[in-house]
């Protein structure tokens, strides 16, 4: 094991550090504060406290310090689980030589953005249960070890760094060397035992009560997501709206992902700090809500886009944290990472121009008008993007894949799609002008970016297919009937299509797969375009190969590896998800 440098924690010489899992292994639990991924052998492999991008207080997914376990002293056993339907309340389940045990978990909510409180319950399904407990939280990527452990009234209190840790349910646990603690419970059958971890800024108050805390919990849950009896896969689409919940924080902002550095394919460089909250993939998740329905995931969404519009304007950035806080510079960590990663947090695409971020958020308006739901502010700030998308839409730009300064084609669509939703939606002595716009926008753009067969470019100096351009094209960037959508959806099947799964673009020469997993957000958008030119068919075999493509725990991370059957990305891919519903929403009602 490689500690940091600077890490003043020193471990006994019997730690082993343990490889880590294949994404399709992990689950995830989170608060809409904060979410921890658990792996088969019931480590907590990654959380980061007490917010989304603070450091990780456990970060074995990156080869760091810092773990909790609940697993069976029988290392004879095999393991599985299952979410509690539409929720992230995850049940752990191995199965032993001499029985069966579980693990109930969940990140306690409502939650306290300061502070973070992790529930366990262990049950001795079958037969008499030997579990053990083994707790070391490591703050700021490990840099601080635990310290001073200490009993106290019936809990072990300690200290990471700046922030308290207090742990409820383990009194016979007992001191490691290295500062962390170790406890075998013991069971009897049909026994249940509750353990509670509290990691917080603050000195924790009350001894929590694991009962009350469960109850808050399952309230919460119960009423996060609707029925979805009406969508095409109603069970997955509650664990879309359950995952989509669990992003989203108080403030309104919805991080990309729960995780960092995750390869998008081995060795190539391309590991990003997902842990923030991205403008175009909130609005995704606002417009495929309403899609279902004016449920509150949707006046979130508008809160928080408006929000950020209002305060900086034309000068929107592509994503902020989820306080509404300017994206950190790029570092390094001191890590080894994920096997094939460069380990980094902070983005560099929160300094970047992209376009198309104000085309969705103009659809996420027109969205919430539709429903009733726009207030004041919301309208304020859909004026406001279109002023924006009027003074710059014929800059260069970087474009949804945040790549170099060009004329992409798909960001003059989604704000074609955008000013025309708003235009229709929202009545203002300006609606008229929203409409001419987009028709200006729309004229230009045709006759720079549109190929001679028919199809649209992917820039106007890129004729290369672009499956991003079916989002657009689907929801009215041109006539349903207009011949360039089913011309670029068969250029997009002809040339980035494979088994079933979407490519989003070409890389130079490179094989599809050599170059980068089938992107599953693609994936679903394809389904969208041929749902809108009427191929019911067609489009619910694409919306089923492409949902095909998670792991065991329901989890879509952002592209896929077909040959491997392998996801490859951070987890888990918050736009993913709602295209997912967006897509069974709109099927569903077909």
């Amino acid at each position: 094991m490689h500690e940091p440098a600077d890490s003043p924690c020193v471990r006994d010489s019997s730690f082993v550090l343990d490889s880590p899992f294949v994404l399709r292994d992990y689950a995830l639990i989170a608060d809409g504060e904060r979410g921890a991924l658990i792996d088969p052998q019931g480590r907590i492999g990654w959380l980061c406290a007490p917010a989304w991008h603070s450091g990780a207080v456990f970060s074995a997914l990156l080869g760091g310090p810092g773990h909790y376990q609940v697993r069976p002293a029988d290392r004879w056993n095999v393991w599985g689980g299952y979410y509690e339907d539409g929720t992230l309340i995850r049940v752990s389940r191995w199965v032993t030589a001499d029985g069966i045990i579980s693990c109930r978990e969940a990140l306690a909510v409502p939650a306290d953005a300061g502070r973070v409180v992790l529930l366990r319950r262990i049950r001795a399904v079958r037969g008499e249960a030997l579990v053990d407990v083994q707790l070391d939280v490591r703050g700021d990527y490990g840099r601080h070890c635990m310290s001073d452990p200490h009993h106290e009234n019936g809990t072990w209190r300690a200290r990471t760094g700046p922030l308290h840790v207090r742990l409820t349910g383990a009194d016979r646990a007992r001191p490691r060397p290295d500062g962390g603690l170790r406890t075998r419970l013991r069971l009897p059958e049909g026994g249940t035992h509750d353990l509670v971890l509290e990691i917080g800024a603050e000195a924790p108050g009350a001894a929590a009560d694991p009962g009350a805390l469960w109850d808050a919990t399952e309230r919460w849950w119960k009423s996060a997501a609707p029925d979805c009896a009406d969508t095409a896969a109603p069970r997955d689409t509650r664990m879309a709206y359950a995952v989509l919940n669990g992003l989203t924080s108080t403030t309104g902002g919805m991080v990309a992902a729960a995780t960092t550095s995750l390869p998008e394919r081995a060795d190539t460089g391309r590991d990003y700090d997902y842990r923030y909250a991205w403008i175009r993939d909130q609005c995704y998740a606002g417009v495929a809500v309403a899609a279902h329905g004016p449920h509150p995931l949707l006046d979130r969404a508008v809160r928080f886009v408006s929000e950020r519009i209002l305060e900086d304007g034309a000068e929107l950035r592509p994503a902020y944290t989820v306080d509404g806080g300017p994206l950190p510079p790029e570092r390094s960590l001191p890590l080894i990472g994920y096997p094939g990663s460069t380990d980094r947090t902070g983005n560099r695409a929160g300094r970047q121009f992209q376009l198309d971020v104000f085309g969705e958020a103009l659809q996420l308006f027109a969205a919430a008008a539709r429903h009733g739901v726009l207030d004041a502010r919301g309208a304020k700030a859909a004026v406001v993007a279109a002023e924006a998308v009027a003074d710059r839409w014929t800059r260069p730009e970087a474009g949804l894949w945040e790549l170099e300064n060009r004329w992409w084609t798909h960001s003059r669509l989604c704000c074609v799609v955008g000013l025309r939703d708003l235009s229709r939606e929202l009545r203002t002595s300006a609606s008229g002008d929203w409409s001419r716009l987009a028709d200006r926008i729309l004229d230009v753009t045709r006759s720079r970016c549109l190929h001679p067969d028919g199809h649209w470019r992917r820039a106007a100096d890129d004729p290369g297919p672009e499956a991003a351009l079916l989002l657009p094209l689907a929801r009215g960037a041109v006539p349903h009937a207009d011949p360039s959508l089913a011309l670029t959806r068969s250029q997009v099947v002809r040339r980035l299509a494979q088994d079933g799964y979407v490519y989003r673009f070409q890389h130079g020469k490179e094989p599809l797969g050599d170059a980068e997993g089938a992107f599953l957000l693609c994936g679903f958008t394809m389904a969208l375009a041929a749902h809108a030119q009427g191929l019911e068919t067609e489009a619910v075999r694409w919306f089923e190969r492409t949902r095909s493509a998670c792991g065991p725990a329901g989890l879509f991370t952002e592209e896929y590896d077909i040959a491997q059957r392998q996801l490859r990305g951070n987890l888990p891919q918050g736009f993913v998800h709602a295209l997912l519903l967006e897509c069974s929403a709109r099927l569903g009602a077909a």
